[in-house]
């Protein structure tokens, strides 16, 4: 009788185990899957990342590039306006005075009319009027 009770726990051992196997085998496939899939996300994002970062740094330098001299002869300045676009913008003088490439101190001076833009910062400010309040916050996003 002990020898029927010993084959009978064997054999259900032996059950027992082939059943894991199978059953782990499925989970032991689908992780290395989901492992393959991971690593491969993993590699697009590296990847998305490096362009993303090739191209904030094109559009940084696009940004900063110095405007054209000339195209400050058609350019016309008011205090007033300068003052109007600033608001509508939703800038301070000093966010302001970044897009324009001069200090915050010198686009006070030019609202109150005690100074006004050379020809280079008159074409600065010529490209500067034409964002809109998005484009303006990206810009100052990249510059900062």
């Amino acid at each position: 009788m002990a020898d029927l009770a010993q084959t009978l726990k064997q054999e259900i051992r032996r059950l027992a185990r082939s059943e894991i196997r199978t059953e782990t085998k499925k989970l032991r496939d689908d992780s290395a899957r989901y492992r393959r899939d991971i690593a491969s996300l993993k590699r697009q994002v590296a990847q998305l990342t490096r362009d993303l970062a090739f191209l904030r740094q094109q559009e940084q330098k696009r940004v900063a590039q110095p405007p054209a001299a000339d195209s400050a002869d058609r350019v016309r300045f008011s205090p007033k306006w300068l003052r109007s676009h600033r608001s509508k913008l939703g800038l301070s003088q000093q966010d302001y005075g970044k897009l324009v490439g001069v200090s915050g101190l010198t686009i006070y001076n030019w609202e109150n009319g005690k100074t006004s833009p050379r020809q280079q910062q008159l074409a600065a400010w010529g490209q500067v009027r034409s964002l809109g309040k998005r484009e303006a916050s990206k810009r100052l996003e990249l510059l900062q």
